[in-house]
């Protein structure tokens, strides 16, 4: 828990956040430029960047994940990588290899894509296994390994991968532990009738789109992060998160009988650490020194939703792991 104990403390430490997030709303000021809408992904894709998570964005074609991603990253001063998996993909093509130099008699490395800042892995679920571990390793770790030598990825490093539930002939399902590793799945839906006019008067011309500026740098996202671990969270906020996180796994023991047989796995203890993580994020966002149980309530659902695994039973009845998660933080009382 963030050590801020007294009403000097809490000012300092506010000031210090209103001087340090000032270049959210220029993000969002910019971004404007060219993303209609699509508020609730831009907010998110903010909190992994200033929580150091990654994230996970489902959604069908056409809803503007990979312009907002791309969009994200011109508006930070950064590199970016755009990398589409396909199922033809080789760890090598992500990471790099040696290659052998006749004239020197020795091997060099070439260093792949994922030395950049922000990573889109844009259709993830359509590479191989062999890739998807290379891809854990460099997302845990902050590392890659190439030959024999470990080389460690700049920071701020973000891996913002994006995947189509429609679509199944040629994907491969991202396994539990990998998914595991995403901080948040968000899932982006359609535009509403205002949003889409709006979109379409922009987008249905031949001439070049609008340039994005940077705003910001990878040095003020960095700072801004030192700042996000500062801020406080009580002991109550920490009980409720912890609350709801083992609600997902032993459901009777909160009041709710009926959902052991629904869940068929509850939410690991990466769940706590991300979810108290982006709820200071997400309070760092609004300019606030404190977490409050709505910040925690407002992103629990992009932290979980990937966590809680429904049984067959369930899938059945069809209840998907969104409606277990609702049941719960319904249930739960809030501080």
């Amino acid at each position: 828990m963030a050590e801020v104990s007294t009403p000097t403390d809490m000012e300092a430490l506010s000031a210090e956040i209103e001087q340090t997030s000032n270049f959210i709303e220029d993000i969002y000021s910019e971004l404007n430029k060219v993303i209609v809408g699509q508020k609730y992904m831009i907010d998110r894709l903010l909190v992994g960047l200033l929580a150091d998570g990654h994230v996970l964005l489902e959604g069908v074609p056409g809803l503007a994940k990979t312009l907002t991603v791309s969009s994200l990253a011109k508006v930070i001063d950064t590199e970016f990588q755009r990398l589409q998996f396909t199922p033809d993909l080789l760890p090598a093509d992500l990471i790099g290899t040696l290659i052998y130099n006749q004239k020197k008699g020795e091997f060099t490395v070439k260093k792949g894509p994922i030395f950049a800042n922000i990573i889109l892995a844009d259709e993830i679920n359509r590479s191989p296994a062999k890739v998807q571990s290379a891809l854990l390793e460099a997302m845990q770790e902050k590392q890659v390994t190439i030959g024999e030598t470990t080389y460690r990825l700049d920071r701020p490093f973000l891996t913002l991968a994006t995947q189509n539930p429609v679509e199944q002939e040629g994907t491969y399902p991202l396994p539990e532990a990998q998914v595991d590793r995403f901080m948040m799945k968000i899932k982006i839906d359609y535009p509403s009738e205002s949003e889409e006019l709006e979109i379409m008067r922009r987008m249905a011309q031949t001439a070049e789109k609008q340039a994005l500026n940077p705003v910001t740098t990878t040095k003020r996202i960095l700072k801004a992060r030192d700042v996000v671990d500062k801020i406080y969270i009580d002991e109550k906020v920490e009980q409720y998160i912890i609350d709801l996180v083992f609600a997902t796994r032993n459901p009777e023991e909160y009041g709710m009988d009926d959902l052991p047989d629904l869940i068929n796995f509850g939410a690991s203890p990466r769940a706590s650490i991300n979810l108290n993580l982006a709820a200071r994020a997400h309070a760092f966002m609004q300019h606030r020194a404190y977490v409050t149980p709505e910040d925690v309530r407002t992103i629990a659902m992009d932290v979980l939703r990937h966590r809680v695994i429904p049984t067959f039973e369930a899938e059945a009845e069809d209840i998907s792991s969104e409606d277990l998660i609702d049941k719960i933080m319904g249930t739960i009382q809030v501080p």
